[in-house]
């Protein structure tokens, strides 16, 4: 398993122990789903105005939000919706961005670590890539308990 991780900002430091966050939060999330381990996922991490940018191009609203997934292959519910012809070692799932500014907001709003934040916004992302989505309650409710789930095998509960 490839995990890419690029920092594209400056306004929150990123060590070596949030990209190790990230890494975990991606590698965890695959691995109920995927039985396989030859997937590539990249991450890239921004700031409130590039990912405003981006939600504004692909998703024609304009203000800023957490977190952006851009999966490659159609999945529901984390599995497979299409045949894939593996012609590399690795197979893009697809790209993950997110706002560590946000996502250091956010985890003053709900008075949790940027960790915990970090990880919980990259699950989710995950498993967007892999076809989970909230906008029906019952969706909603699936995809919640996974994200609980993989953050508390992490030991990052509320």
């Amino acid at each position: 398993m490839k995990i890419f991780i690029q920092n594209q900002q400056d306004k929150v430091d990123v060590d070596e122990h949030i990209s190790k966050i990230i890494e975990d939060s991606v590698a965890n999330t695959l691995k109920i789903f995927l039985q396989e381990e030859n997937f590539e996922v990249s991450v890239l991490i921004v700031d409130n105005n590039f990912i405003k940018e981006l939600n504004r191009n692909y998703r024609n609203v304009n203000k800023e939000t957490d977190v952006l997934s851009f999966p490659i292959f159609e999945f529901k519910n984390g599995q497979l919706q299409e045949d894939i012809v593996v012609v590399e070692d690795e197979i893009p799932l697809g790209d993950i961005v997110i706002s560590i500014e946000k996502a250091l907001q956010q985890a003053k709003e709900f008075g949790h670590s940027l960790e915990r934040e970090v990880a919980y916004l990259t699950v989710h992302s995950v498993l967007h890539l892999l076809g989970f989505d909230h906008i029906e309650e019952d969706d909603r409710k699936v995809m919640r308990k996974y994200e609980e789930q993989i953050l508390d095998s992490m030991g990052l509960t509320r």
